[in-house]
């Protein structure tokens, strides 16, 4: 949904059907999902509960998402179908929020909540909850009279987290704004007890950045702690060269259960990574590139690299291959880098930009190869094809520092002060 999009009131979409991308119906919306903040600042809307033609309530993240208008939600088609089942972070909005009691910051007067507003933050796919819809008065049912008013998120108390809260609630919202390596930097230095604690409060998508980022005894010992579905569900949510790496450091057997559990293409493309040695290109590489016919535009190009997922080096440049368009692709034509896309005309065909000449990396490509390769070429990300010329996946140059660095690089402190000279 754009910036600026209308302001909408929760209790609209109570029951409005969703759709995926084609037309088809997925379900119904049961319930939105928020995570209250510290202090007043509005809650973050997680996702929405929709109950599915089978009559299973299922998560949808609203960064699948991509409308919610004219009386119906669109997604991106790609649902887990797994039951939802509520974290201790979360909040039912419509079960949990409406009529509970709260209290006017200005009067002291206690109301009831009968609507609360969401709306998309501009420039952003996240969703806050922003407006309260409330009554005066003590009666709770709607029948009764008294006046009604719509007040700033920050004008009422009785919803939010407080600073002192005690649990995990409170020191999630404390690392809320957190980078992910930060955050996993925090984490490290908990007790084993609190950092499990901390880790399950997070969202799938959150839990797996920080994953990312953790030295490999974390992780293990974090996904170990886990429930075996939503272990999962977020090694699905990581990159898969990412997840690979964790799943390498398990035992057989937990790894073949884990990977049973995912879903079929995820676990493919994951189990095709395993395959490679650690240290060599196809090791290294993820399996998401931006791929792109020939025939697709500048255009399309330029869309497929606004998107907010994105790691600023996957998105330094596109793969032109022929078809099936997912890795391993059709032939491998070449690549068209970010800033000659910025040079040219939006309906100019990619297949006339790409740069031929760039040679691709071998799956076996060893890492001091991989390194010399991006320093000559002063590369952010290097395509990696097979012998038969199809595009097997991409490396990019945080996964080269990565495995250049000493091992237990990430277990250090980082202190911005030697980042700026200071």
């Amino acid at each position: 949904m754009a910036a600026g999009a209308p302001r909408i009131f929760v209790s609209h979409l109570a029951g409005v059907a969703v759709f995926d991308p084609v037309g088809d119906q997925v379900g119904r919306v049961s319930d939105l999902v928020a995570m209250l903040r510290v202090g007043r600042r509005p809650p973050r809307l997680l996702g929405m509960v929709v109950e599915v033609l089978s009559r299973r309530r299922v998560f949808v993240p609203m960064t699948r998402i991509t409308g919610v208008e004219s009386g119906q939600v669109i997604t991106t088609g790609v649902v887990n179908m797994r039951r939802f089942e509520q974290r201790p972070t979360e909040r039912l909005v419509l079960g949990e929020l409406l009529d509970r009691r709260v209290t006017l910051v200005e009067t002291g007067e206690e109301v009831t909540v009968l609507d609360v507003a969401i709306q998309q933050l501009p420039a952003r796919r996240d969703w806050e909850i922003d407006r309260v819809f409330v009554r005066r008065g003590k009666g709770r049912a709607l029948r009764r009279k008294g006046e009604t008013l719509t007040v700033e998120w920050s004008a009422v108390t009785g919803f939010s987290l407080e600073e002192h809260g005690q649990g995990a609630e409170s020191l999630v919202a404390t690392f809320e704004r957190l980078r992910p390596a930060d955050l996993a930097n925090a984490l490290h230095h908990l007790s084993p007890k609190r950092r499990v604690e901390v880790a399950a409060a997070l969202d799938d998508d959150r839990l797996a950045d920080v994953l990312e980022e953790l030295p490999e005894d974390d992780q293990v010992e974090i996904l170990g702690k886990l429930k075996e579905e939503r272990a999962a569900d977020v090694l699905e949510a990581m990159d898969p060269d990412d997840a690979a790496d964790l799943l390498n450091e398990l035992p057989e057997e937990e790894k073949e259960r884990l990977l049973t559990l995912m879903r079929p293409d995820e676990a493919a493309d994951v189990r095709r990574l395993m395959s490679y040695e650690e240290r060599t290109a196809g090791g290294l590489m993820t399996t998401e590139p931006i791929v792109l016919r020939p025939d697709a535009t500048v255009a399309d190009a330029l869309a497929r690299v606004r998107q907010r997922d994105l790691s600023p080096a996957l998105a330094a440049q596109v793969y032109v291959c022929r078809p099936p368009d997912e890795t391993p692709t059709g032939k491998y034509l070449g690549t068209v880098h970010f800033q000659r896309l910025l040079r040219d005309p939006p309906f100019t065909l990619v297949g006339s930009l790409v740069d031929s000449d760039l040679p691709p990396l071998g799956p076996d490509t060893a890492l001091p190869a991989v390194t010399s390769y991006f320093a000559a070429y002063n590369l952010v990300a290097a395509p990696v094809v097979d012998e038969s010329g199809s595009l097997l996946g991409v490396v990019t140059v945080d996964d080269v520092l990565d495995h250049l660095l000493p091992e237990d690089w990430r277990e250090t402190e980082f202190h911005e002060e030697g980042v700026r000279g200071g």
